[in-house]
């Protein structure tokens, strides 16, 4: 997701594309164990875009 697109997001789908890529991850952490990892570059993307969208959800809907 980019910045723009994560912006323009309510909190209610913040919560949501948080909840769907916590699961994505653990399946991404899954296919890493059994070596069906198509690309392992998802794992730290993955990451990084519920770190984005956390720190939008306590910063903009905290303040």
């Amino acid at each position: 997701m980019k910045k723009q697109e994560i912006k323009k997001l309510t909190k209610s789908e913040i919560l949501n594309n948080i909840d769907k890529l916590k699961k994505d991850l653990f399946n991404f952490r899954f296919q890493k164990i059994n070596s069906q990892v198509t690309n392992p570059s998802k794992i730290g993307e993955t990451r990084k875009t519920i770190a984005r969208l956390k720190t939008l959800l306590k910063g903009k809907f905290n303040a």
